[in-house]
């Protein structure tokens, strides 16, 4: 359905919207593109806040998980915690008080899998879909739609949402069957989660060197030693500011639990991530829960600093 030049702010949602349940960093970045696609977005968020921003930006603010199911066939998923999951989609007014059969959810979170397949299977009982497609990239990238999606569950249903995608990421790839878009993503969380200390150890060290921060990242950037962790958080430890966030430590480590979780029940070692863990702990218990996970680099500096003290 395509969107009109100007929205009212005050009409009410109707069948054949895209929703969005959590208008956070990553959700408010999927609707802003979802509606310059084009799309009519309903959503919701607990936070009065990022639904008054959804209404700014031509959207239509829900008053509940409920709302936005009852006005969609298809609607996205982006919450935070287990707890927010839980009450979204299974909570009085939640997403599966007010879905039809036949709708499809496309849950974005990061979680562990049998926390997905549980809230697959229940949804399944009253018609409803539930496909695990993961999104790879930052906060950051998710607003310049330079994310990619790791669909997988129902082939048909993951086709019939190959528009949508296309509407706020740069690409997305039907993984297989349930489950496999959230192995995958576990996945690349552990590169991005040792990329981005590498990353902090590579600044520390041209510091130490006394390398011109600026060069050392045009020149790195440029060749073989580059990373996407490197691109684009190599600009906050350049500032040497992790504020405002595309990604906050506290948030992060809920994720790194997940990866360490998914790790040990295979039995597969993990020394780097293993090793990379620690530091985003230090960071966290050093009051940069709130900030960038790019805070690893102060970390890391203060450790040099401790060092250079000792001599």
């Amino acid at each position: 359905m395509k969107a009109t030049a100007k929205r009212k702010q005050n009409r009410a949602p109707k069948a054949g919207h895209v929703g969005i349940v959590g208008l956070g960093i990553m959700g408010g970045a999927f609707a802003k593109h979802l509606l310059q696609a084009r799309f009519d977005v309903v959503g919701y968020d607990v936070a009065a806040t990022r639904r008054s921003a959804l209404t700014k930006i031509g959207g239509i603010a829900a008053a509940s998980s409920f709302e936005v199911a009852a006005n969609s066939r298809i609607l996205i998923t982006s919450l935070p915690s287990l707890p927010a999951f839980e009450a979204a989609l299974f909570g009085t007014d939640g997403v599966a008080a007010g879905a039809r059969k036949g709708t499809i959810v496309i849950e974005a979170s990061t979680l562990p899998i049998e926390v997905k397949e549980d809230a697959r299977k229940r949804l399944a009982k009253t018609g409803v879909i539930l496909l695990d497609c993961p999104i790879s990239g930052t906060g950051a990238q998710a607003a310049a739609k330079d994310i990619v999606i790791y669909a997988s569950g129902d082939q048909q249903a993951c086709a019939r949402c190959k528009p949508v995608f296309a509407g706020f990421a740069r690409n997305s790839y039907y993984c297989g069957v349930f489950g496999t878009g959230s192995q995958l993503k576990f996945i690349a969380n552990l590169l991005v989660t040792i990329h981005n200390l590498s990353t902090a150890e590579a600044f520390v060290l041209a510091e130490r060197a006394g390398v011109d921060a600026r060069l050392m990242y045009q020149v790195i950037k440029d060749g073989a030693g580059t990373s996407r962790m490197f691109e684009v958080r190599g600009p906050l430890m350049i500032e040497q500011s992790y504020l405002p966030a595309t990604m906050k430590i506290d948030v992060y480590q809920k994720d790194i639990a997940i990866i360490k979780a998914f790790a040990a029940k295979l039995k597969c070692p993990t020394p780097l991530f293993s090793l990379s863990k620690r530091y985003y702990d230090k960071a966290f218990a050093g009051g940069f829960d709130k900030h960038d996970t790019a805070a690893v680099h102060a970390v890391l500096k203060n450790e040099a600093r401790a060092r250079r003290k000792v001599r």
